[in-house]
């Protein structure tokens, strides 16, 4: 566990390139591990803030692999399985709401798209804070600072929102090409979430 905390020295004379594509290698490889801790499908909060924080490992540059990257997992989907039902919960009720749309609810398509874009808002808002959780945090604050920041920082956010639409158009292209697409959208909320910080 001490090796798997020293830090990682880049390889002498490595080219920025090289450092750049095994920084997109590691994302491809973390968007596999993200799909498979989130099988469960309420474990999809918990998988991704395990993926930024080993990706935040790697930026770094500090030793990490499967096993932190498990670690993280297992802390993070204590409470994180409850925020994983919630967003299944909200998506139903947008569901409903579209299907109500079209069924010809009178001011319906005001309401059908504002239930959508509060759907959108409560997904970057997800990203946020699973790219801000740390083991021992209660995943309600980590969701209220992250609300905040969603609608402080419209840039980051619509930057997550792209990521997002990326992953749906790759799925619809692609299945297992949406896959590997995850890991760079939990690389896109770490990089959003650092950007932030440092403003």
């Amino acid at each position: 566990m001490t090796e798997a905390r020293a830090k990682a020295r880049p390889e002498p004379g490595e080219s920025r390139f090289a450092q750049g594509f095994a920084l997109f290698a590691e994302c491809l490889l973390t968007g596999v591990w993200i799909a498979v801790a989130a099988l469960p499908l309420v474990t999809y909060p918990a998988a991704f803030a395990a993926g930024a924080r080993h990706l935040g490992r790697r930026l770094a540059h500090e030793r990490g692999g499967w096993l932190e990257f498990a670690a993280d997992f297992r802390a993070a989907v204590r409470h994180g399985w409850l925020v994983g039902v919630a967003g299944w919960a909200a998506l139903a009720v947008v569901w409903i709401d579209v299907r109500a749309v079209r069924d010809g609810l009178p001011g319906g398509p005001l309401v059908g798209a504002l239930g959508v874009l509060a759907l959108i808002g409560a997904a970057v808002a997800g990203l946020r804070a699973a790219a801000d959780w740390r083991p021992g945090a209660s995943w309600r604050s980590l969701l209220a600072s992250a609300g905040r920041r969603t609608v402080l920082d419209p840039a980051g956010s619509f930057l997550l929102v792209g990521g997002l639409a990326v992953v749906v158009c790759s799925g619809w292209f692609s299945a297992p090409l949406a896959v590997a697409v995850l890991g760079a959208v939990a690389a896109a909320a770490v990089a959003v979430e650092e950007r932030y910080r440092r403003r």
